[in-house]
């Protein structure tokens, strides 16, 4: 605490200083920019003092062997603008400094500034103009372009990095972004989620498609997180994608493969007129919170009754989706509410699209690739977007441990 005061203090009294004397707080030749002038010459002189192993000005210097041999002046980039500093140098050339390195013109904030406006999907020139307006400091396209290059490295040991081994719950999403192959096209980009024994929500990987994806394309994804330590789901959600439920059996055989609810009944709001859409959730609820099979059938020839002259087409997608959709009666209630949750990927597809949107098309699948996981990076450090899936988790995993006797074993190291 006491040190918490003194800072108080002395920030009180430099703010103090620098309006009696008419300096800015920021700005070229403010006090921000003095301040972080003297702490980095400070610690690189503190540096050179380790390095010769006597203080500045210190009689030992004089005695022959290395000395300090004046410095050299430096201009860095740091987080409230360019900043120029002295750098001090030995008589050998043998100083290596660690606080600002050798050929370093940006302390290690920037990069980090340059990667989160990239996240919001910002391109390489719209980032440089961001730091010629906001700190008045010029970066090139190709120094932004070299910044974001640097986590591709980190991207691919992201994607290859060890897994729980199980997951209660996985779900199988996509986003569609614009890449310019030849022409401007639409290809998806497929995540996978998975649902940790804690009740988290783990981003597992994203994979990109050009939409014709078979047996062989998921196939290969599934068996990629399996030989990254998944030896079990037990209930995996997603669409009717050709070859995906076969994949996911043939991958884990009792993994039990559910349509996405959710994605049925948003896909419902989209034949009706919004002025409709309360009424329609009011209506449509009894359907997916019935208690069987046998009384959704019941709840539904209600609902077609009421609605099928306004909207026919609502009523054919139930129908035609029924026997997918049946299963899901089944589980658990407090299953049933994991499966239906979407708090934890609408706000994860939110993110992505914003930044998506911002770019409009990428040159390259691997521009996409890079976008989204510099997302995923902003919203977690360690990658894999970790967030509480539910609120009231407890109940629904003693469901699942019911359930699935035998497969859900809660422990720190799942």
């Amino acid at each position: 605490m006491a040190a918490h005061i003194d800072q108080q203090q002395l920030a009180q009294e430099l703010v103090d200083q620098a309006r009696a004397e008419g300096v800015q707080l920021v700005g070229g030749g403010g006090l921000l920019t003095g301040l972080t002038k003297a702490v980095v010459e400070t610690a690189l002189e503190e540096e050179m003092s380790d390095h010769l192993g006597y203080d500045k000005h210190d009689p030992v210097g004089r005695t022959g062997g290395n000395s300090r041999n004046g410095t050299r002046a430096k201009t860095v980039l740091t987080e409230i603008g360019p900043v120029e500093i002295e750098v001090p140098r030995d008589r050998d050339g043998s100083f290596d400094p660690q606080i600002v390195r050798k050929r370093q013109r940006r302390l290690d904030g920037i990069d980090e500034i340059v990667l989160s406006l990239t996240a919001r999907g910002l391109t390489t020139g719209e980032v440089s103009a961001h730091f010629a307006e906001v700190y008045g400091a010029k970066v090139s396209k190709d120094t932004i372009s070299r910044i974001t290059e640097k986590v591709v490295e980190e991207m691919t040991e992201w994607r290859n990095r060890p897994l729980d081994r199980v997951y209660p719950v996985m779900f199988i999403d996509a986003i569609v972004v614009k890449v310019r192959d030849g022409q401007v096209v639409n290809r998806p980009i497929y995540v996978v989620i998975g649902v940790t024994i804690n009740g988290e929500r783990d981003i597992l990987g994203r994979w990109a498609g050009d939409g014709s994806e078979g047996a062989k394309f998921w196939l290969a994804v599934l068996t990629e997180i399996k030989n990254r330590g998944v030896e079990d789901v037990c209930i995996a959600v997603c669409d009717g994608l050709t070859g995906l439920p076969e994949s996911i059996t043939t991958t884990w055989p009792y993994t039990q493969v559910q349509a996405c609810i959710r994605h049925l009944i948003r896909n419902t709001f989209r034949y009706a007129s919004r002025r409709d859409w309360d009424a329609l959730a009011k209506d449509l609820r009894p359907v997916y919170t019935a208690p069987n099979a046998e009384m959704a059938a019941v709840r539904f020839d209600e609902f077609a009754d009421k609605w099928v002259d306004r909207y026919p087409a609502i009523i054919r997608l139930w129908r035609n989706a029924w026997s997918e959709f049946i299963p899901f009666l089944d589980y658990h209630v407090e299953i049933r509410r994991i499966i239906c949750s979407t708090n934890a990927i609408e706000s994860l597809n939110a993110r992505y699209r914003r930044a998506v949107r911002a770019r409009g098309h990428f040159p390259t699948e691997q521009a996409a690739l890079k976008c989204v996981y510099l997302v995923t990076r902003s919203l977690d450090p360690t990658g894999r977007g970790r967030a509480r899936w539910a609120m009231r988790w407890k109940p629904a995993l003693n469901a699942f441990a019911i359930t699935f006797e035998g497969r859900i074993v809660p422990s720190t190291t799942n």
